[in-house]
Order: structure tokens, then sequence, then C-alpha cells
């Protein structure tokens, strides 16, 4: 008998399963024998399309794909909207592909081989689950930041050799974008995917400074030094 507390509202319920099975499977028994108000997304249960993503112990995890423990605790994606018990809107984040142009601008044709392709294939596997947008801490003080998947997707498309003006882009993720990142790397430990968003970020880094960019925090030196308390005018 396995104990598992789902976040619903402002408090924790408790459910017991008798079997070890994914937290998807879990969800779905308790909605059919113990609870059918219980609310939770999902879709093709094959860890291929991102629906189910809820938070388990802290971190970010595709319900299909996690095995119950006893004692577990699932709550609702960090900064989203939620609709009810685990369900939650994604809309609001999904934006943030589009504040940063993560698409083909202008095209032109392009002959890619083998090395091409591999060079973006995982960033390609992104199946927009938000867990990493979930277990970005900068959103926490920073709402209007981009997010992992959208730079990730963004890397995507500049470094994809048919676009020929990769500029916009990089011009939409300066402001709160890749300069926000803190390099953290939770994005990239809860990818279901094994993405590494956080390289992709430090990629785009570079090519902004490619385009004559730089992180603002050091854009302007100070060659003054404290006074200490110091008033000219009054002395100490």
């Amino acid at each position: 008998m396995k104990r598992i507390s789902i976040k619903r509202d402002n408090q924790t319920q408790e459910f017991q399963i008798n079997k070890a099975i994914t937290l998807l499977q879990a969800l779905y028994e308790i909605k059919q024998t113990q609870d059918a108000s219980l609310t939770f997304s999902s879709g093709c249960k094959s860890s291929i399309c991102g629906a189910c993503s809820v938070v388990v112990n802290g971190k970010e995890k595709l319900a299909c794909a996690y095995k119950i423990q006893d004692g577990d605790t699932i709550e609702p994606l960090r900064y989203h909207k939620v609709l009810r018990d685990l369900k939650v809107d994604k809309s609001k984040p999904h934006t943030t592909l589009q504040k940063a142009q993560a698409y083909l601008h202008t095209t032109q044709d392009a002959l890619s081989n083998h090395q091409d392709e591999k060079a973006t294939e995982k960033q390609s596997d992104c199946i927009l689950c938000d867990s990493c947008y979930s277990a970005c801490p900068v959103l926490a003080v920073n709402p209007d930041f981009l997010g992992p998947f959208a730079l990730t997707r963004a890397y995507r498309y500049v470094s994809d050799k048919r676009e020929v003006n990769s500029k916009e882009t990089i011009d939409a993720i300066q402001q709160n974008g890749v300069w926000d990142c803190t390099l953290c790397g939770e994005c990239s430990m809860v990818c279901p995917k094994g993405i590494d968003p956080k390289m992709d970020i430090m990629m785009l880094r570079s090519k902004s400074a490619q385009y004559g960019y730089m992180d603002p925090n050091f854009s302007t030196p100070s060659f003054g030094t404290p006074n200490f308390g110091f008033d000219p005018n009054g002395g100490w």
C-alpha cells in the first residue's frame, strides 16, 4: 500500500494506492475509484506529449513516466495559473515562444548534412511540457523572463542554416532573456527529453556577442571609490 498526497487548492489530500504503478495510472485510479472530482491533464501516456507534467516532491516529472513511491507529494507546475487541482493553464508561458521570435524569419535554400541535423536534433525534441519553466528560479523574481524552453527553441532556429536573418531572434531575446538566466542548470536537470537549456542559453550569449551585445550587468563599469560615509562638504 502506497500513500500519496495531492495538493488541491490550498489543502493537501492523501490517497492510498495498493500497487506499484505510474503516477498517471494512479491519478486515473483515484479518479475512477476514490474521487471523481480529481482534475489533471494527460495525453498520450508515452512521455512524448508533455501534457501530464507535475511537481513530485519538489521536482518536475511527467506523471506517465514516474513510478509512485510511498509518501510522494504531488503539486501542480509552478508559475502557471492553476485551473483546478493539478491542471494548469499553459497558454501564458507558451506566449514566450512568440516573444522570443523562436521561429524561422527569412529562409533560403540550404543543403544540410547529417552533422547539421545532429547539432540541433536534441533541441527539436522539446515537447513543451513546461517542466523547465516550472523549475526555473528566475521566474520567482522576474515573471517576464522568457524562460528555458523559449530560449532553447530560439537557439534551435538561429542555428538553422536556412535562416537568413537570425539577428531578429537575437534582438528579441536580449531583454528578459539570455542575460537574465543565472545558469543554475535546474532546467536541464528536470527535462524529460535530456535537453540542456543551460547550454543553449550559453550558446545564445555567444551568438549575441557576435552581434555586438554584451551582458548589461557589465556594460557600465564604475571607476569611482566608496567614500565610507565621508561628506566632502562637511567631513565625516
